[in-house]
């Protein structure tokens, strides 16, 4: 179990991070990044210390692990998972969406599951097991790259012109492949000890060199990490911004200069049918969402607090409007976390012994999170009005002189200081009207991929509709024209 000291201690490792037409020297002392590493090495530390509960034996390297990247085999451990993930999801507030959690999680249930990666060709099982191991190990936080450009959305990488878009193989060597073009979209990525690469969109029998899965530290030589515009360098201070300042994950499109992939990182080589099979048939795709909706319920709950409180300073909470939005906004919370614990109880063990929870409920609160994310700071913003818009400048204001004065008469509330209102909406601000707030808004409309493919491929094809519709054929079958048919 490594401390948040040791995790800072390898972001300066020469990784190529470009931002502002430059080379980052340091991810870890970067205004871009330096804050949210510190917020994932709190993570290590709340991990490292037992106290917390977050420890387990792992059989798998006969050692202490972090449960956040365990293998559940039980009810209990499954619900002793989730308690670990909500353990540092109520740390960042549910705000930090790729913590290490995340796709350890996917690889937990590959760990389960090596036979899906064996190979005739090389020993691709024997990598996914030894690099999981190392995971374990290591206390390793892996980000994703597993989309691919939006170059084109109308055909496929083999129907792209010109050189490799699309990340794919373009030699072979005895130490491994070689491969070239990008991957989107890799959260956090600047900040990793390394990027897992492959491709979760359905390729067709074209794109056979792209069907590919592997893992490399960040630091490869001819990796580059080319990060969207950071939030968190134009905040004027932790006050202001309490959430972009500490919680602003960088996006990067990750680009391959012909980079060597050594035989052991290779997890799939050109293999389209494996590629498929990788999120599906090891349960990963669900583990890894339910992961994910763990930190949606707490960012969630989170949200629903700072509501409350605002109509609570703004004396609104006894008119009944606004009691029914609070009650809305209840209801949306209550129904991800409901729909959370229901894929908990209604888990079941597949062929390796690896819980995987219940997917009808856990892809029926996925397909509508395009829906109830929007909804909910909708909520957020009718109850915060123009109070979030007749704020001082900055913080500045309450310490000048010139200023302070008038701030601390006029913008308060009854029986709450000028310091506690302004802190409140200028968190409800960075929720709703930031760079940061805009970017998880559309960021929780995409997280497992756009809401039509969530619901039709996903919400559909789970729910069961087959045995509802059998029930159903039973009833209409039992009466016709002439009434029930017992009595014909």
């Amino acid at each position: 179990m490594r401390t948040g000291d040791e995790y800072i201690k390898t972001l300066n490792d020469g990784r190529t991070v470009l931002i502002d037409g430059a080379v980052v020297d340091n991810v870890a002392e970067h205004p871009a990044f330096r804050n949210v590493a510190r917020t994932i090495a709190e993570l290590f530390d709340i991990a490292a210390d037992p106290a917390n509960g977050m420890q387990y034996h792992s059989e798998e390297i006969n050692g202490t692990a972090n449960r956040v990247f365990s293998i559940p085999r039980s009810a209990e451990e499954l619900k002793l998972r989730r308690l670990a993930v909500e353990r540092w999801a109520k740390h960042t507030h549910g705000w930090v969406g790729r913590s290490p959690d995340h796709v350890g999680t996917f690889f937990a249930a590959f760990g389960a599951h090596p036979e899906v990666f064996a190979s005739e060709e090389r020993d691709y099982a024997g990598n996914l097991t030894r690099y999981y191991e190392r995971i374990l190990r290591e206390d390793l936080y892996v980000s994703y790259a597993i989309i691919p450009p939006q170059y084109s959305r109308a055909t496929t990488a083999s129907g792209w012109e010109g050189d490799n878009i699309q990340v794919g193989v373009v030699g072979e060597t005895e130490e491994g492949l070689i491969v070239r073009g990008s991957q989107m979209l890799a959260t956090g990525g600047a900040i990793a000890d390394e990027v897992f690469v492959t491709c979760i969109k359905p390729l067709g029998p074209d794109d056979v060199d792209f069907a590919v899965s592997f893992a490399l530290p960040a630091a490869t030589k001819g990796l580059k990490f080319l990060c969207r515009r950071p939030y968190a360098t134009s905040t004027t201070s932790e006050f202001d911004y309490p959430l972009t300042s500490r919680y602003d994950e960088s996006d990067a499109l990750v680009i391959f200069d012909d980079v060597l992939v050594p035989w052991e990182r290779v997890f799939i080589n050109r293999n389209i049918d494996t590629l498929r099979r990788q999120f599906f048939d090891t349960g990963a795709h669900a583990l890894g969402n339910w992961q994910a909706q763990t930190r949606l319920t707490v960012k969630l709950q989170f949200i629903a607090a700072v509501a409350r409180k605002i109509a609570a300073v703004n004396g609104t909470d006894k008119i009944p409007g606004v009691q029914e939005k609070l009650g809305e906004l209840a209801a949306l919370v209550s129904s991800v976390e409901s729909a959370l614990l229901a894929a908990e109880y209604s888990a079941e063990a597949d062929d390796s012994g690896m819980l995987v929870p219940g997917k009808r409920a856990l892809y029926g609160i996925m397909g509508l999170q395009s829906e109830t994310y929007p909804r909910v700071i909708q909520i957020l913003r009718d109850l915060a009005g123009g109070g979030v818009l007749q704020l001082p400048s900055g913080v500045v204001d309450m310490k000048s002189e010139v200023t302070a004065a008038d701030v601390e008469k006029y913008v308060a509330s009854p029986n709450v200081s000028s310091e506690e209102r302004i802190k409140l909406f200028r968190l409800a601000w960075d929720i709703i009207g930031t760079e940061f707030g805009g970017r998880h808004q559309q960021y929780e409309l995409f997280y497992a991929g756009a809401p039509f493919v969530v619901k039709g491929a996903y919400t559909y094809r789970n729910y069961g509709y087959e045995k509802h519709v059998a029930e159903l054929d039973e009833f209409l079958a039992g009466y016709d024209v002439d009434g029930r048919k017992e009595d014909n």
